[in-house]
C-alpha cells in the first residue's frame, strides 16, 4: 500500500492549493472563499522519488452538530482513519485561532502520525511564523507556502520518514484493466447516493441540497468479482443559473471526468421532466465518445402512468442515445443496481473492443453487398476493406475509392451494421473513411 497522507485544517487555510502543488494538477477547486471542498478527494502525490496518496478534506468542524459543516467533518474523521500522516494546516496570517485548537485537540488523540504546517509564510520568517503555533501542542511547526511551493519538500519528506517506499509499493500493485465510471447528471439527481448505494457505505456526502458534491470524487471498490473506479460529479446546471464561481468550477470537473471516464453512468430523477440540460449532458457524453448507461432514478414509489410518462420522455429526448441500456432504479432502496452494473460491463467491453481485421472486412462486403452507397453524380463510392483504428470508442477505417462523397445517411447504415454484428451495444461507434491515392493522377494531369 501507498502511504496516505491526509489534509485537515478548518476552511480557507489553504488544504486545496497544497494538495494541487502535491499532485500536480487542478483536481481539486481553489478559490478565495471558506469551505469548497466537502468530500474526500483523492489523488497520488510525488516528491522527488517518492510516490504516496494524498486526500484533500473538506475541513473539521468540532463544534457543527447538522448540516454540511458536520457532514464535512464527518468525512475528514473518516479520512482520517485511512491514513498514515495527517498534515494539519492553519494560517499564518491569521495565528492560532480558537477552531485551530479544538481540532488540535481531536488530532491529538488521532491514530495517525500529525504534522503541523503553518501555510502562508511567504514572505515571513521562518522562525516567526510558526513561534505562536507551539502552544497547539503537535510538535514543531514547519512554515511553508503551498501557493509557492516553500517548504513543502521538506514538509512532505518528514512526513514519509519511515513509511514504506512507495515506489516498491507500487511496483507490487498488479496492473489491471478497471473501468474508469463517471456517475453524471443535474443536480440532486441522487448521483452520491448511487455511489454510496454500491459501495456500501457513506464514503461521499448524500445531504439533501442541490449541489452538495463540488469535486468529482474517485473511489476505487469492488462490485462481485471486478473493481472500478467510481467518479461521482458536481451536478451540472443550465449556463444561464451558474452564479457562484464555485459552481462553474463544478461543470468544469464535470466534463473532465466524462472525458477521463471509460463508461458513463447518465442519472435522471424520475419525478423530474428530463429537461434540455439532461439532453445537452447526454451530448456531450456522446461527442466525447464515452460509453453510456442511461440510469433513471427514484423509481420507487412511481405510479403506472408516472412510469409511463418517464419512459415516453428518454425515447422522445434522448433518442440519439439508442445504443444505450435503460436501467429504471432507485438508488435509496439499492434496487436494480445489479443490472445497472451488468450493463456497465458489457459497455466497458464493447467500447474496449478488439476487431479483427478480416471479420471487418468481411461484415463490409457483406453490408455494400445488401446496401451498395448511393452515387454522388456520375460517381459511386467504392469500399474496399476495413480495419479498427482505435478504441474508446471503438473506431472503424474503412478503405476505398471517391470516399469523400459518401453520405451521412450511408455512414449511418455502417455504424448500425457493424454495430449489430459486433454487439458493439453501449458505446458510440465511429467510421473513418480514407481514400486511397489514384495511380493515375499524376499520368493525367501530365497530360492536360
Amino acid at each position: 500500500m501507498k502511504p496516505t497522507l491526509v489534509l485537515v485544517g478548518r476552511p480557507n487555510v489553504g488544504k486545496s492549493t497544497l494538495f494541487n502543488r502535491l499532485t500536480r494538477s487542478r483536481d481539486a477547486i481553489v478559490a478565495d472563499f471558506p469551505g469548497l471542498t466537502r468530500d474526500r478527494h483523492y489523488g497520488e502525490g510525488r516528491v522527488g522519488g517518492r510516490t504516496f496518496l494524498v486526500v484533500d478534506t473538506g475541513g473539521l468542524e468540532p463544534v457543527a452538530k447538522e448540516g454540511v459543516l458536520a457532514e464535512m467533518a464527518k468525512q475528514t474523521r473518516a479520512a482520517l482513519a485511512e491514513a498514515d500522516v495527517a498534515i494539519f494546516i492553519v494560517d499564518a496570517r491569521d495565528g492560532p485561532t480558537p477552531q485551530d485548537q479544538r481540532i488540535a485537540g481531536q488530532l491529538r488523540t488521532a491514530r495517525p502520525k500529525v504534522l503541523l504546517a503553518v501555510n502562508k509564510a511567504e514572505g515571513m520568517d521562518p522562525d516567526i511564523a510558526v513561534a505562536e503555533f507551539h502552544a497547539l501542542g503537535l510538535g514543531a511547526p514547519l512554515a511553508i507556502s503551498a501557493a509557492h511551493g516553500e517548504g513543502v519538500h521538506a514538509l512532505i519528506e518528514a512526513a514519509l520518514a519511515g513509511l514504506p517506499d512507495a515506489e516498491a509499493a507500487a511496483a507490487a500493485e498488479p496492473e489491471d484493466d478497471v473501468p474508469a465510471v463517471a456517475i453524471v447528471g443535474r443536480p440532486n439527481a441522487g448521483k452520491s447516493t448511487l455511489v454510496n448505494a454500491l459501495l456500501g457505505e457513506e464514503r461521499v456526502i448524500a445531504f439533501d441540497q442541490p449541489g452538495t458534491t463540488r469535486d468529482p470524487i474517485r473511489v476505487r471498490f469492488r462490485h462481485g468479482r471486478r473493481e472500478y473506479v467510481l467518479i461521482d460529479t458536481a451536478g451540472l446546471r443550465r449556463r444561464g443559473r451558474v452564479f457562484e464561481t464555485v459552481e462553474k468550477f463544478s461543470v468544469v470537473k464535470t466534463l473532465q471526468a466524462i472525458e477521463s471516464a471509460n463508461v458513463a453512468v447518465l442519472l435522471l430523477d424520475a419525478r423530474q421532466d428530463i429537461a434540455d440540460q439532461d439532453a445537452h449532458i447526454a451530448g456531450f457524453i456522446a461527442e466525447r465518445g464515452r460509453a453510456v448507461v442511461v440510469a433513471v432514478n427514484k423509481w420507487d414509489g412511481l405510479d403506472d402512468y408516472a412510469r409511463e410518462q418517464a419512459k415516453r420522455a428518454v425515447r422522445d429526448k434522448l433518442g440519439f442515445l439508442s445504443y444505450a441500456r435503460v436501467h429504471y432504479i432507485s438508488a435509496l432502496e439499492r434496487r436494480g443496481l445489479a443490472g445497472l452494473m451488468r450493463s456497465v460491463d458489457d459497455a466497458y467491453a464493447a467500447a474496449m473492443a478488439r476487431l479483427p481485421t478480416p471479420r471487418l472486412t468481411r461484415h463490409l462486403i457483406q453490408a455494400v453487398a445488401k446496401q451498395p452507397p448511393p452515387r454522388a453524380g456520375l460517381v459511386r463510392p467504392k469500399l474496399r476493406y476495413a480495419h479498427q483504428g482505435g478504441t474508446n470508442p471503438p473506431v472503424i477505417v474503412v478503405h476505398g475509392n471517391r470516399l469523400d462523397v459518401v453520405a451521412p445517411g450511408y455512414r449511418r447504415y455502417l455504424e448500425g451494421s457493424f454495430r449489430e454484428a459486433f454487439g458493439l451495444e453501449g458505446t458510440p461507434l465511429r467510421i473513418e473513411f480514407r481514400t486511397g491515392r489514384n495511380p493515375f493522377a499524376a499520368r493525367a494531369s501530365n497530360h492536360r
